[in-house]
C-alpha cells in the first residue's frame, strides 16, 4: 500500500510523540526525550511555528515522520535541517521512508534552499547507504556538536 504524506496537524501530536519516543528507543537513548505533547504543540502548530513535520499513513495510521526546520548558512544562505526521520520498524522496507525524504527534498527545493543537513549515527549503515545512494555526502570528517541546557548553565555560571 502506498503512503499518504502529508504536513502534520495539532492533532497528530500523540502519533508523533510516539514515533519520537520509538527514534530514541531505536537509537538506544530511551531516556532523552524530555518534550512533551505540549511542548509539540506549542512549538509547532502555533503562530510562529519551530518546525514542520511530515507524517506518512497506511490505512489511516500514521506510520512514520519527517520533522525539519529552517537554519542560515553562513557559506550557502536557506538550509533546512533534516531533525529526525523515523518509520514504525514493521513498515520499513516499504518505501514510506523514501516517501518522507521526498517530501523534504521537494519542499526544500519549492523553497529554493541551498541545502538539506542531517544526523546519523555511524553504526546505522541501512540509513547511510540509503542516502549515499541518493547523492548527499555523509561527512566522516567532521563531527556534531551538542550542549545540553545544564552544560550551558554550568559553563555560563563558572
Amino acid at each position: 500500500m502506498e503512503p499518504l504524506i502529508r504536513l502534520a496537524v495539532k492533532d497528530d501530536t500523540p502519533a508523533i510523540m510516539g514515533l519520537i519516543q520509538g527514534l530514541a528507543d531505536f537509537e538506544k537513548e530511551p531516556d532523552q526525550v524530555v518534550i512533551t505533547a505540549d511542548d509539540l504543540i506549542r512549538d509547532g502548530f502555533g503562530s510562529d511555528p519551530k518546525f514542520w513535520c511530515f507524517v506518512a499513513e497506511v490505512a489511516h495510521k500514521i506510520v512514520g515522520m519527517a520533522l525539519f526546520y529552517n537554519r542560515y548558512s553562513t557559506w550557502k544562505g536557506p538550509t533546512i535541517h533534516l531533525e529526525d526521520l523515523m518509520v514504525q520498524e514493521e513498515f520499513r522496507g516499504r518505501g514510506v521512508g523514501t516517501a518522507l525524504y521526498r517530501a523534504v527534498l521537494s519542499h526544500a527545493r519549492a523553497r529554493k534552499v541551498r541545502r538539506v543537513n542531517w544526523e546519523v549515527l555511524d553504526w546505522n549503515t541501512p540509513a547511510i547507504d540509503f542516502y549515499e545512494k541518493s547523492g548527499a555526502d555523509v561527512l566522516k570528517h567532521w563531527h556534531v556538536v551538542s550542549m545540553e541546557d545544564q552544560a550551558i548553565e554550568s559553563y555560563l555560571e563558572s
